[in-house]
């Protein structure tokens, strides 16, 4: 600048000098203003050059912004990629997780609470998200001041036919924001009802004979009675006291079933031989349900066993085959009809009880190998059955890889098959690997 009035001091003395230097100032302002300009229009462009069209402490300015705005493009790539695996990580939970701003509205939702909650992940979101449950439970427990329990509302799957039970819960996180957690607790509600209705179940199947036996031993014990009395009251308690021997056996054989390990390939079944045991015992079961009236018995028809082992627990087996046949036999009026067969279909082995008893209607048909259900309760009294047989099958079944199926009509009879895979049939007394 000094440089610059050296001109003008020699034209026109200090004012010449002067008037030099402004001019100066002025110019180089106007450099600088341009300089300025051109370097915040290249910072506001979309896209900064790679080459800035400059030199000097200019470009060294500009490269340096280059290198912090690529270090910060990184950093918030890194972020955008670990909110990235966040979301994903909470996505693919099997709990549904909502997330509500300060006003209760929906800022992002997971497919899982989209699912329990009929919400549309997208549309929804900055919804309230009482306006869309519109369950009173939840609007209760979404408007009262402690969250520190969860409360239990019918999910958005529920029917007539099946009920869907969602655990929901509100955490507080953040500046006001508030996370609701939702969980499906169907099984866990299903599995509680099942365990309420066991204990009442078997609690009911004992007092009914232990009922009995102490009114007979109260009899026995105040009356005066003669022998032939005396006698049938103890027979009828025997009766009793076998019923309650019999609950407990298949009792104990579920929680056997239930608590080990799958039987394994290396023991062989004989069929013949367990066929003719079965057979057997079903025709005693019949002659004893005929009693004193030969007219009236029923037809039983077991179709020749094959020559087939069948690898597995053989008590298991018996157990399982068994309880289909008296079953049959028990619950087929006199005079009726059963038909027993194995065969072979595609890739498994199949054992079959046709009866012709009363038949059972649809809606009963999924719940028949439950513990303790029972069409008829009057009917499986006089039967003389557990209620546990078929339960007991079901499990046999499962555990050796097969399947229990039902086909029934009422009126028409009804069909029991235990099914195997053919993995489990095999040539009798041929080699097999343990």
């Amino acid at each position: 600048m000094g440089l610059a009035g050296l001109p003008g001091w020699y034209v026109g003395g200090a004012l010449g000098a002067a008037v030099a230097a402004l001019l100066a100032v002025c110019i180089y302002a106007l450099v600088l203003a341009w300089r300025v300009d051109r370097f915040d229009r290249w910072l506001s462009a979309p896209s900064l050059r790679l080459d800035p069209p400059w030199q000097g402490v200019w470009r060294e300015m500009s490269l340096r912004v280059q290198r912090m705005l690529k270090q910060q493009e990184k950093l918030a790539a890194v972020h955008e990629k670990r909110l990235q695996d966040f979301l994903l990580a909470i996505q693919a939970s099997p709990n549904g997780v909502i997330l509500l701003d300060g006003e209760a509205r929906i800022e992002w939702c997971n497919d899982t609470a989209a699912a329990h909650l009929g919400l549309d992940a997208v549309k929804d979101r900055m919804q309230h998200v009482v306006h869309l449950v519109r369950d009173p439970v939840f609007a209760r427990y979404f408007s009262q001041s402690d969250h520190a329990s969860e409360a239990v509302i019918e999910g958005r799957s529920s029917s007539a036919v099946s009920s869907q039970k969602l655990s929901v819960q509100l955490h507080a996180y953040g500046e006001g924001r508030s996370l609701l957690l939702t969980r499906d607790i169907t099984a866990v509600a299903q599995a509680e009802a099942m365990r309420r209705d066991f204990v009442a179940n078997v609690s009911h199947e004992i007092r009914t004979p232990l009922t009995v036996l102490s009114g007979f031993v109260e009899t026995l014990q105040t009356l005066p009675l003669d022998q032939q009395e005396r006698i049938r009251y103890l027979d009828l308690m025997a009766v009793q006291s076998q019923r309650m021997q019999d609950l407990v056996a298949d009792l104990l054989t579920l929680s056997q079933l239930e608590g080990s390990l799958p039987p394994g390939m290396s023991q062989q079944v004989l069929l013949p031989e367990l066929m003719s045991q079965i057979e057997s015992d079903a025709r005693a079961l019949s002659s004893l349900m005929a009693g004193l009236d030969a007219t009236q018995t029923q037809e039983i028809i077991f179709d020749p066993s094959p020559d087939w082992a069948l690898l597995g627990s053989r008590s298991e087996l018996q157990s399982a085959v068994s309880n289909l046949v008296s079953n049959a036999v028990r619950y087929t009026p006199l005079g009726g009809k059963i038909h027993a067969r194995w065969w072979r279909q595609s890739d498994s082995c199949i054992f079959a009880v046709t009866d012709t008893g009363p038949g059972i209607a649809p809606e009963h048909l999924p719940r028949l190998s439950e513990r303790f259900y029972r069409v008829d309760r009057s009917r499986s009294r006089e039967t003389g059955g557990t209620g546990l047989g078929l339960a007991i099958t079901k499990h046999v079944a499962q555990r050796h890889g097969g399947e229990l199926r039902i086909e029934s009509q009422v009126g028409q009879g009804s069909t029991f098959m235990l099914v195997l895979p053919m993995s489990r049939c095999v040539v009798a007394n041929a080699p097999v690997e343990a």
